[in-house]
This record gives C-alpha cells, structure tokens and sequence, in this order.
C-alpha cells in the first residue's frame, strides 16, 4: 500500500478572507477552498466580487461567497460576521487581508489620506478580528487568526538605490498591524485563539504591475531570489497557520520576502 502524502485538510470548516477577491486574497481563497474550505470573502467595491467568488465555489466544489461589506464600518462587519457563521458556519478561521495604500511624499499627505489607509489597514483588521474573536469566545470556540501584514513593517521600501518609496502611512501602518498581532495574540491565547502575522514581500498583483517597470526590476534586483513572487507563494504559510500543525505558534510574524530582510 502506497503511503498518502502529507496534506492539510479545512473540510467543514469556514474561513472568512477578507479582500479575499483579489491579489493575493484570491489566492488565499483559491488556497483555502482547495483544501476542502467553505469561503466568505469580504469586499467593499468590486463589481466582480460574487462572481469571481462563485467560480472559486464551483472550481473547488465548496460553498464559496461574497459578502459586500467595508471593514472599518463596525455595525457592518458584526452583522456580516453573524450572517456568514450562520450561513456558512461555524466560522473557524480569518484572514484578514484587505489593505490600501496612499503614495505621496510626506509633505503632500493629508488627514483624509491617513483615515484612508489606516481605518482599512489597522482599525478594519482590528475590527473584522475582534467580532469574530467575540463570537469564538463567548461560545469558547478555539480559533486561529492571520493578519496580513507586510516587510514594509520593518523596511522603508526603495524606487532606486537613494530614494525611497514615498508611501509613509502605509509603513507605519503595517508596524502598527504587527504590533496589534501581538497584542490580540496575548489577551487571546488564554481562549484557545492564535493571532499570527504573514508579511509578504514584493507580490506581481494588478497593484504591482501597475508601478514603473524600472522601480520593480530595482526592487527584484535587491533580493537574494532576484524576483517578485506569485501570489500563490503566500499561501503555504497561511494554510499551515490556520491549521492545527501551527497549534503552538501564536503572535508571531512570518515573512515570505524572498529574503529581503537578510541584509
């Protein structure tokens, strides 16, 4: 008889994936729904969100669906999340992952460009895992959490060998995520919840392919692989911290950078 391969199996479970309609979210999401996951994927304005996410569903064969909801508005998320355990539920995991960024040199920054990138990418993570962490200890549900973070959490991101990336807020807001990985971790753990941080490096996503062709060949040039990664690279991690084989890893960071932070 032919030993099985080791494999990390989410059938009947419920991860809720939040951007989980592009970029790497969708990746998440394929990743989960591939390995027996019922989907939620929280957007805010993608007219092709229910069917891109559908076709996850259906390409997978689990129950797969999209929810319109901004997560930084509170009374939609505690409705979304109670609709989705129900639908969907019991909800057993998150990735939160939606994220936004502003690039402006710092003198040009406003308050709007700051409320916009921090209520999605600190209060709106904070706020999509404190609804479900509410839900998992009042029914003493044990529970694993993956924040997205970033490298740019530790780094200020380069377009050539002096100047950086002018986008200070979105920095400083992925070091404020990773702190608040931590914090959740630590008040968390005593109910059986995990709280980790995956910090990718330099994806090729749509907002990527976007930017100067010269700043990311600089930018490939900078790591020990020597190129940005496909989204699918960010998944291994994810999958394996919302399993039960991460049980004893808690508020901790992981970086899939390609080896960036070595220097």
């Amino acid at each position: 008889m032919t030993a099985a391969g080791f494999t990390i199996s989410f059938v009947g479970q419920c991860i809720v994936i939040t951007g989980g309609n592009r970029g790497i979210g969708h990746a998440f999401s394929c990743a989960m729904a591939k390995a027996g996951a019922n989907i939620a994927v929280l957007y805010r304005s993608s007219p092709d969100a229910e069917e891109v996410v559908a076709k996850i569903g259906k390409q997978f064969g689990v129950n797969a669906k999209a929810y319109k909801c901004d997560v930084s508005d509170t009374k939609c998320i505690n409705d979304t999340i109670s609709k989705i355990d129900k639908e969907l539920g019991p909800i057993t995991g998150l990735i939160a992952n939606a994220g936004v960024s502003v690039v402006k040199p710092a003198l040009e920054l406003t308050q709007e460009d700051f409320n916009k990138v921090y209520d999605v990418n600190v209060f709106g993570v904070f706020n999509v895992s404190r609804a479900i962490g509410q839900l998992w200890i009042e029914r003493k549900q044990k529970g694993s959490i993956v924040i997205t973070s970033s490298m740019s959490s530790q780094i200020i991101n380069k377009t050539d060998s002096k100047n950086p990336l002018t986008q200070i807020f979105y920095n400083s807001s992925k070091a404020a995520v990773s702190n608040l990985t931590k914090g959740l971790a630590a008040e968390w753990a005593q109910h059986g919840i995990r709280v980790n941080a995956l910090s990718p490096g330099y994806v090729n996503t749509d907002q990527t392919a976007h930017m100067d062709k010269k700043i990311r060949d600089f930018q490939a040039g900078q790591l020990p692989l020597g190129r940005f990664a496909q989204p699918e690279e960010m998944t291994g991690q994810a999958i394996l911290l919302l399993s039960d084989h991460a049980s004893y890893m808690t508020g901790g960071e992981y970086f899939v950078d390609g080896g960036q932070l070595v220097y």
